[in-house]
């Protein structure tokens, strides 16, 4: 029955274990790893909110755990499917995700003064999240071959990711607009695209973040809250004061896990945007660097996957899954320390939500799927050859 049950494994797996690179096996360790301390994290971060509001400390736990399962079961799926396909089915995609945030604007549900989600019976989901792998599909699609493409399909797809950028900051969703910009460019500047280009882009979207921060009040007194957050510390400032004085609070080996006291409900959204503040608070200094280096090892194993890639497309998707993974979590952990403008932006695989999660082990997905391509034993050779190879001992 146990071979029997390692049979299968085999077969469901892309490429037979032992065939797999070192960085394949590595990011499936660090993966699980991110994903199961995100759900420990988590439960600190929520239980007396959740046992105080829904009787229930578990309740988000549970939650989360469910979703866990169904974004580890995307990633199955995903490193079973050949690069090529996924790549051919980004430009839908991304035009599908397109057309979700635009009815977001339409029928979405308001939080905060943002339109970001459309509720679906009892779900609720968040385009401008699941969106994300489909956008670094894309630009390996776009900039890869940008010398040979032709005038046609470069204006079709800039103007596509345009248009997606623009539905983003119509919501508003600031934080997410400037990550996918982020994304583009990183991906753009790896497929050696003239200089003069890419800093008149970045000029661009520094241009339009400014406009969005301008046109919209509330990012507008987020910006100013973030210049002295002690001006208002009751008032616009008082997320990121609690925040500070969460962090503050840890020292250098922190409080110990479950002892944060700002997450008795003085630091709002504790769970999501702001759960590295009580990470920061229960695990102190020590704590912090051990995740920043954590995050550096991630950013290291990713691109040792896109040097080793065999195609520029599959290195440019390699580059853009690490793009969001770490800036994301870069992003985040500097709004909570007051290093940037306050956003609604989570901790990749940590904080509360199932469209972050999916989207996140989707694009870890990704990143190993590239690893294991960059073999040469899949997507280019046949099923019955690599039969032979899983059958030798």
């Amino acid at each position: 029955m146990k071979q029997e049950q390692v049979g299968l494994l085999q077969r469901l797996m892309p490429l037979p274990w032992q065939l797999w690179p070192a960085e394949a096996r590595l990011l499936v360790g660090l993966a699980a790893f991110w994903s199961v301390a995100g759900l420990v994290v988590l439960a600190s971060a929520s239980w007396w909110v959740a046992l105080r509001e829904m009787g229930d400390g578990a309740f988000y736990v549970k939650r989360q755990t469910i979703w866990l399962l169904a974004s580890w079961s995307l990633l199955g799926l995903t490193l079973s499917i050949d690069l090529r396909r996924l790549l051919k089915w980004a430009g839908p995609g991304l035009w599908m995700g397109c057309i979700l945030i635009a009815a977001t604007l339409v029928m979405g549900t308001t939080v905060n003064g943002a339109s970001r989600w459309l509720v679906v019976g009892p779900l609720q989901i968040q385009p401008s999240e699941l969106v994300k792998p489909f956008v670094v599909l894309q630009a390996a699609n776009l900039f890869a071959p940008w010398t040979r493409m032709a005038i046609d399909q470069k204006l079709l797809w800039l103007v596509s990711f345009g248009g997606l950028l623009l539905l983003i900051l119509k919501q508003p969703n600031l934080s997410t607009a400037a990550l996918m910009g982020l994304t583009l460019w990183m991906v753009a500047l790896a497929a050696g695209l003239r200089w003069r280009s890419l800093l008149g882009t970045a000029f661009a979207g520094g241009a339009l973040g400014t406009a969005s921060i301008l046109i919209n009040e509330y990012q507008r007194l987020r910006v100013v809250s973030f210049l002295d957050p002690w001006n208002d510390p009751m008032g616009d400032g008082y997320q990121l004061v609690q925040s500070l004085l969460a962090i503050g609070s840890g020292g250098v080996m922190g409080q110990g896990y479950g002892l944060s006291t700002q997450k008795l409900q003085y630091l709002p959204i504790q769970s999501t945007d702001f759960i590295y503040a009580v990470f920061a608070e229960e695990f102190g200094f020590v704590g912090s660097l051990m995740l920043l280096l954590f995050l550096m090892l991630v950013a290291w194993v990713g691109l040792r996957v896109a040097l080793r890639c065999r195609s520029n497309q599959a290195r440019l998707v390699a580059i853009g899954c690490c793009t969001i993974l770490v800036g994301q979590s870069i992003l985040n952990i500097a709004v909570a320390s007051g290093a940037m403008p306050t956003t609604g932006l989570p901790l990749p695989m940590i904080s509360y939500g199932g469209n972050s999660l999916m989207s996140s082990l989707v694009i870890m997905g990704l990143l190993i799927r590239c690893s294991l391509e960059s073999t040469g034993l899949i997507g280019r050779r046949s099923n019955e050859a690599l039969r032979t190879i899983s059958t030798k001992p």
